[in-house]
């Protein structure tokens, strides 16, 4: 099986998150216009798998890094808790079955596993209402201590990623944790989170951040509101960057592509012209391929590299497979794409007219 190896020496031998653990159900919307504060609309319930944050994000890493069968692979490991319920036992089932060690994930004997309503309008944008009193809420120091040893261990080769639909607090306990074991910390934010991560101190004790557009308006405007361009989001990156030298930041443009940024340098990234069946989970996959393309040692950017089509692109950052895969992701009804191998994603890549460079085919 083609697959990224991890990189013992530049890249990651080791990804520990925490975040959502879930499924949910999928309606497309009748009509354009944006769901309404006391609207009843119709909308058709799809044939289509809907899965929560950590999840999506872990599951493409396992698959383009091999975790199921590669030699060299990164061991993904999820922190989290699900009801005992018939969607955990086979969220449970589904992770394993793709090489996640499910070791630190248990079981809660009351509370439900986290459930996620997912809306998409005809032309596939879209959001979900995910719900608040799951499992998923009863995370506990305690399970973040289960994994204290395997995040020492792993030093400054583990990743720990941590992602929304878990309280902000436990993050906040889990990245100080992280911090403490000398792990490269990745994080994102809802948007209604972004403040209140920001007065808690969260993005100081972050790595990697990752936005979409109006996550990353709300923190460079002190708060949700008006949605500011995709060009001028970018400059403010690379700014927040030079500022905040440790940091480095991913901003999704959505269908146009991606921006990353570090040390006051930027990097745009085009994504192909595509008819998306669903974006859905679009920005879990960009991430996900940023995180295999630095634990494989690949480069996170390459400096002022702007525009251009992806049809003529030289894929050879991490940035570059993050947006490959998050529009390979696009092309299917489902939150996790069925057929993500690493094979299948360079494969799609080639066949929207860009090539893959020497860096990432030894990779």
């Amino acid at each position: 099986m083609l697959a990224l190896r991890a990189n013992s020496e530049s890249g990651f031998t080791c990804c520990i998150g925490v975040g959502g653990i879930g499924a949910g159900i999928i309606y497309q919307l009748d009509g354009e216009h944006e769901l309404g504060r006391n609207e009843s609309r119709l909308g058709k319930l799809l044939d289509a798998r809907d899965y929560c944050k950590l999840h999506i994000i872990e599951h493409y890493i396992a698959r383009l890094m091999g975790c199921e069968s590669a030699p060299n692979r990164l061991q993904v490991l999820p922190i989290g808790v699900v009801g005992d319920d018939g969607p955990g036992n086979q969220i449970l089932n589904e992770m394993s079955s793709v090489g996640i060690d499910m070791r630190f994930v248990r079981k809660h004997p009351a509370l439900k596993t986290l459930f996620s309503v997912c809306f998409t309008y005809p032309d596939g944008s879209g959001g979900n209402i995910t719900s608040s009193n799951s499992a998923a809420q009863s995370l506990t120091a305690d399970d973040l201590k289960a994994a204290a040893d395997c995040m020492k261990a792993a030093g400054p080769r583990g990743l720990a990623l941590c992602v929304p639909e878990v309280p902000l607090e436990i993050r906040r306990q889990f990245l100080e944790l992280a911090s403490e074991c000398g792990n490269y910390r990745v994080c994102s934010f809802a948007l209604g989170e972004i403040h209140d991560a920001e007065r808690m101190g969260l993005l100081g004790l972050t790595d990697l951040l990752a936005l979409n557009q109006e996550e990353a308006s709300a923190l460079f405007e002190n708060g949700p509101g008006h949605v500011l361009d995709d060009v001028f989001l970018a400059e403010r990156a690379a700014k927040f960057t030079k500022d905040h030298p440790r940091l480095r930041m991913i901003v999704s443009a959505g269908s146009k592509g991606a921006y990353a940024s570090e040390s006051g340098f930027s990097h745009f990234c085009p994504a192909p012209e595509l008819q998306p069946m669903s974006t859905a989970g679009a920005g879990d996959a960009l991430l996900a391929g940023v995180v295999c393309g630095l634990a494989a040692g690949i480069p996170f950017i390459m400096p002022n590299e702007q525009g251009g089509s992806f049809s003529h692109r030289v894929l050879r950052t991490a940035l570059d497979l993050g947006v490959a895969n998050a529009s390979f992701s696009v092309t299917s009804m489902h939150t996790i794409h069925p057929g993500t191998t690493l094979a299948n994603l360079l494969s799609f890549a080639e066949s929207r007219g860009a090539s893959i460079s020497k860096s990432v085919q030894d990779a």
